[in-house]
């Protein structure tokens, strides 16, 4: 049964409607006087909401356009204990064909709120390149460095994005939260999320849904320090340049027209490794790539361990950039080894055996497990 797919009456029953309306208001309770008007997308599959293009059809599909319908469409459907995919830009995911038991609620609540003392609030749904642009367009330094990473607000606590050096813990204040076993919505202060590299207590757990996210940035004219450019800072305007030019070198600013870019970002987290397990690897190489093994990719840990290039790995794996070849719908980038594309006919079987394939490879030659970044619905790579 699909619990928005109706109204629920002033008693809390639902009265199901045969024919559901392209817009449907849900009266959450007796006790509560909200009116939710959720936008119902008909004929929607998930390939038409992610960045990899694949995806099968859920049963049906919402968007909430604000933080208190997202926060009550999600009680509604735990409370009828539906399967629930809440999605946001859709960047960061891998989803099965076919038929899906499951709905899903958009988040379409886009809201972007800057202050001059660079305290910035975004709703979950809010494209988070766009909350970046606003900052950078206010004079707002801290997060110029995460240019051009697709997906939206909501989802970067989750998994702490980075890029270049920057996260978006350094500059995360607070998480407007929906409590899923509790029912009740809270601000939680960053601390409390445990984040680490893209890493926080929220990931994989479903035990909450990010409505609003809270970043403390930096009134400034020059950038944080760019550690690709060896910590040289620029204007702000100028560094948001140089970082959507770099990505879009290597594929990762999303282009309709441009099948490198039909991904889900960085398909796996750079490893973290043991420096014994780092030396032994850049040994291996140097003996057969001279020069290579002793240049390699390497980032001491505050724990004593070594973070490694995943991109790095794979392509010393012997898997060059276009792998397997021109025919197959699922390859590497040609632009970037990190990046899983969907050359336009690819299924969700073709992207899970390239990354299996990948993962056991590199496994084999250096002894390093690569973790798949992405969120995998209704399938999996073991």
């Amino acid at each position: 049964m699909n619990l928005l797919g109706g109204l629920v009456d002033g008693n809390g029953v639902v009265a199901m409607s045969s024919h559901a309306p392209q817009t449907t208001v849900v009266v959450v309770a007796e006790t509560s006087a909200t009116h939710l008007e959720l936008e119902r997308l008909d004929g929607v599959r998930l390939k038409d909401l992610t960045t990899l293009r694949i995806g099968g059809a859920p049963r049906a599909v919402w968007r909430a356009h604000s933080a208190s319908e997202l926060a009550h469409a999600v009680s509604l459907l735990d409370a009828a204990r539906e399967p629930l995919l809440i999605l946001g830009g859709g960047s960061n995911l891998v989803v099965a064909d076919g038929d899906l038991d499951l709905t899903v609620v958009i988040a379409g609540n886009d809201d972007i709120e800057m202050r001059p003392d660079g305290l910035v609030r975004a709703g979950a749904g809010a494209v988070w390149d766009d909350v970046v642009a606003a900052a950078v367009d206010a004079g707002l330094s801290g997060i110029e460095t995460l240019s051009g990473i697709p997906g939206s607000a909501g989802a970067t606590p989750v998994q702490n994005v980075g890029a270049y050096g920057a996260e978006v813990g350094d500059v995360l204040t607070r998480v407007h939260l929906y409590n899923r076993k509790t029912g009740e919505t809270e601000w939680v202060p960053a601390s409390d999320l445990e984040l680490a590299y893209r890493y926080s207590n929220l990931k994989f757990t479903g035990r909450a849904v990010v409505l609003e996210i809270e970043l403390q940035l930096t009134p400034a004219e020059l950038s944080i320090p760019l550690r690709h450019l060896g910590g040289k800072q620029l204007p702000l305007k100028e560094a948001r340049e140089e970082i959507l030019r770099v990505r879009a070198a290597k594929g990762m600013v999303l282009d309709p027209d441009d099948h490198d870019t039909w991904s889900a970002g960085s398909f796996f987290t750079n490893p973290v490794v043991a420096p014994e397990l780092a030396d032994e690897i850049a040994r291996i190489v140097e003996a057969e790539r001279p020069g290579e093994g002793e240049t390699m990719p390497r980032y001491p840990q505050a724990d004593g361990k070594v973070k490694l290039s995943a991109a790095w790995l794979i392509e010393r794996a012997g898997f060059h950039r276009g792998f397997p070849d021109d025919n197959a719908p699922a390859r590497l980038s040609t632009k970037h080894t990190l990046a899983l594309t969907n050359r336009s006919g690819a299924v969700a079987d073709d992207v899970v055996k390239l990354a299996r394939t990948v993962r056991d490879g590199v496994r084999e030659r250096f002894d390093v497990e690569l973790v798949s970044e992405p969120v995998w619905i209704g399938l999996s790579m073991d």
